[in-house]
C-alpha cells in the first residue's frame, strides 16, 4: 500500500538526533503538514523546534515504559505515520561478561519498545489508515560477533515486524521495514564505523519507500549488497503468501 508523507501527520520517536532528526527534516521537507518529536528529554529538541516552528511537536515518550507509550498515542491521534526509531547498541558478544544485561536492554528498547508503540497505535493507524515504519538493520540479517547481542534484538523486532506487516495489512495499514548499514550517527561512531554515509540516504529513502509500498527497504551502499544476496529469499519466503 502506498502512502505519500505529503500533508501526512507523521510521529518519530527518538526524534532528536541522528537518523530521526533526519527523518523529521525529509519529512518536512516533502510536505509533511506536522512532526511528533518523541524524545525522553523534550529540551533536546529545541534546534528543531527553532527551526520548525509550529510544524514540529515535541512530545515526551520513553519506548521502554508502556504507560508513557499509551499516553503518547492519546496525544497524537491524528497521526498518520508512526516512525519506531528509538534504539540501543551495546557491543557485546557471546561470551562478553556483560552479555545478559546487554541483550536485556536492547530487548527492553528495541524489541519490546515495538511492540509497545505498535499496539497503542493501531486503532488510529487503523482509523487513518496509515503506515508503521520500524527501523530495523543489516544486522537483523546476520550476526556480527562483538555485536551479537544487538543482532539478536534487531533480529526480533524484524520477525515482529513481519507479523506485523501481515495483521495491519488486514487493517489497510502499510508497515516499511528499514535496513541500514553503519551510519555517521553516535550510535554508529561508538562502534567504530568511521566514513559513513549521511543519515539522508536512510531519511530519503523512507519517503521514497512508503510511496512505492515496499515492504523493505535497504538504503545505503553497503545495505543494497545485503538486500543483493537475501532478496530470493525474501520474494521466495518473507513476502511470498505461505501459510503453515
Amino acid at each position: 500500500m502506498s502512502i505519500s508523507v505529503n500533508n501526512k501527520v507523521a510521529l518519530v520517536t527518538g526524534a532528536n538526533r541522528g537518523i530521526g532528526k533526519a527523518i523529521v527534516e525529509s519529512f518536512l521537507k516533502h510536505g509533511a503538514k506536522k512532526v511528533y518529536l518523541a524524545v525522553r528529554d523534550p529540551a533536546s529538541t529545541k534546534a528543531l523546534e527553532d527551526q520548525f516552528g509550529s510544524k514540529v511537536v515535541t512530545l515526551r515518550a520513553d519506548v521502554s515504559d508502556a504507560d508513557s507509550i499509551k499516553q503518547l498515542a492519546k496525544q497524537a491521534k491524528d497521526v498518520d505515520i508512526v516512525v519506531n526509531n528509538a534504539g540501543i547498541m551495546r557491543l557485546a558478544s557471546p561470551l562478553s561478561e556483560n552479555a545478559e544485561e546487554a541483550l536485556t536492554q536492547e530487548l527492553d528498547i528495541n524489541v519490546f519498545g515495538l511492540l509497545r508503540v505498535a499496539n497503542a497505535f493501531a486503532e488510529t493507524l487503523e482509523a487513518n489508515k496509515g503506515a508503521l515504519v520500524q527501523l530495523n538493520s543489516i544486522a537483523s540479517i546476520k550476526t556480527f560477533a562483538d555485536m551479537s547481542t544487538y543482532c539478536a534484538s534487531k533480529a526480533a523486532s524484524y520477525s515482529l515486524t513481519q507479523g506485523l506487516k501481515d495483521k495491519f495489512a488486514e487493517k489497510g495499514v502499510s508497515v516499511l521495514s528499514v535496513h541500514p548499514g553503519p551510519i555517521a550517527t553516535d550510535m554508529g561512531e561508538s562502534a567504530g564505523f568511521e566514513d559513513a554515509p549521511d543519515a539522508t540516504l536512510v531519511s530519503e529513502g523512507i519517503v521514497t519507500a512508503l510511496e512505492n509500498g515496499d515492504f523493505h527497504l535497504f538504503p545505503d551502499e553497503l545495505a543494497k549488497q545485503f538486500e543483493a544476496a537475501y532478496q530470493s529469499f525474501s520474494d521466495n519466503i518473507i513476502t511470498a503468501n505461505l501459510s503453515v
